[in-house]
């Protein structure tokens, strides 16, 4: 199983909205993924596998955290392009 963060500046918006999303893809696909929610301050003690944030705030992540699987959002509520970046994903991986 995986463990995804889904974060944004404040943690109360977009990124809730988000993480719905992304919680509908993953069970409609039965994606071996949870979902882990935060604001920016709690990136740093996220020990999971990917971030997925909006993308403005992807660039500043990843300037900050080069090491990690940073996936910038452009449209929040487009479950067809989020499918899409965890499959990416999963495809770089062996899934158990």
């Amino acid at each position: 199983m995986y463990k995804f963060l889904v974060a944004c500046r404040a943690g109360v918006g977009s990124s809730l909205i988000l993480k719905i999303k992304m919680i509908q893809v993953i069970e409609e696909n039965q994606l071996p993924i949870t979902i882990e929610h935060t604001n920016l301050d709690g990136v740093a003690g996220f020990d999971g596998d990917v971030i997925f944030t909006l993308s403005d705030v992807a660039e500043e992540l990843k300037a900050e955290y080069p090491n990690r699987y940073i996936v910038g959002v452009q449209n929040i509520v487009d479950k067809v392009q989020l499918l899409k970046d965890m499959q990416d994903f999963l495809n770089t991986r062996q899934v158990d």
